[in-house]
């Protein structure tokens, strides 16, 4: 008995591959279950602590509640979500005032949320914050920090 012939396996070869692309898909897609938050901005807010952490002319990560912040001028602050909008994936770092997704190399304007190098074509989304008795306040209806969750 012979083994398989060419079409068969050519077709098996083809499934394999689209499941492997299809997994690939799933990985980036920011409807993954595979890590990535499905909300990529708070849905209550968030006290992100002394607002003197933000530099003046820079920005500050804050990974844990996945934003963003920067600090255009003194007592001015604008964040965004740090979840990337090509993968998913968080942003690992922020330089001056450049945010770094190392998943797949987009690079974002942290003051503006703007991607300044691909594959990520879409901004990141604005979230609200404000400084409360110096403290730093973010997502929806950001009022005082008493009572937030952290």
């Amino acid at each position: 008995m012979s083994g398989p012939s060419a079409p068969r396996r050519t077709l098996l070869k083809g499934a394999a591959l689209a499941g492997a692309a299809g997994l690939g898909v799933a990985a980036c897609s920011t409807q993954s279950k595979l890590g990535h938050a499905e909300a990529p901005t708070p849905t209550e807010p968030v006290d992100l602590g002394d607002a003197s952490a933000v530099p003046v002319g820079g920005a500050t990560l804050y990974r844990k509640q996945r934003l963003v912040v920067s600090c255009p001028a003194a007592g001015t602050y604008k964040a965004f979500s740090a979840q990337c909008t090509h993968g998913g994936c968080l942003l690992a770092k922020v330089e001056g005032t450049e945010g770094d997704c190392t998943c797949h190399g987009s690079k974002f304007d942290v003051t503006t949320g703007e991607p300044i190098h691909g594959p990520a074509t879409a901004p990141l989304p604005e979230v609200p914050v404000s400084a409360r008795g110096g403290r730093l306040v973010a997502g929806p209806g950001a009022g005082p920090a008493e009572g937030l969750k952290r």
